[in-house]
């Protein structure tokens, strides 16, 4: 099963997902702005954990160069506000239970999880432009030192 990956270029599909606290968030919400949208495979997990903390631990420096930042994984709304009490995230969780936003994104398919082929949720991030373009589709992203390596794709480090 080959999924359709996002290319730079490419117009970031249009969503709108219910986050953590019960509210809708849509991409159109952040017209105008730059915004990091990052799939996990579920939260409270070790390499979520790991990763989240780190966009936790970058926000403001995120922020200042004008980036949002938005989490997306298949977990129920419960799921993600127990995760983001627990690890005090400070950016939205995105509820996406029925994959269709993964889907349209590319970041759900075919896997090799520990030398098996298996199907699931592709750590994947996409940088969105302000005019909504795709201007980073990164897949199959690690969960450890992401958002330096982020940081660096975006020459946000000085």
């Amino acid at each position: 099963m080959t999924v359709a990956r996002l290319e730079v270029g490419d117009k970031a599909p249009e969503f709108s997902l219910t986050d953590q606290d019960g509210a809708t968030v849509s991409l159109s919400d952040y017209a105008g702005q730059k915004v990091v949208v990052y799939f996990y495979p579920a939260a409270s997990t070790p390499g979520c954990t790991t990763e989240a903390c780190d966009f936790r631990d970058n926000i403001n420096s995120l922020k200042s160069a004008g980036y949002q930042v938005l989490g997306v994984s298949k977990d129920a709304t419960p799921a993600l506000k127990k995760f983001q009490a627990e690890q005090g995230l400070n950016f939205p969780l995105l509820s996406d239970v029925d994959l269709t936003v993964h889907n349209a994104y590319g970041a759900y398919g075919e896997k090799n999880l520990y030398g098996k082929v298996v199907t699931g949720v592709l750590r994947s991030t996409f940088v969105v432009d302000e005019t909504g373009a795709v201007v980073l589709p990164l897949y199959n992203v690690k969960a450890t030192g992401h958002v330096a390596s982020l940081r660096k794709k975006l020459k946000l480090d000085a």
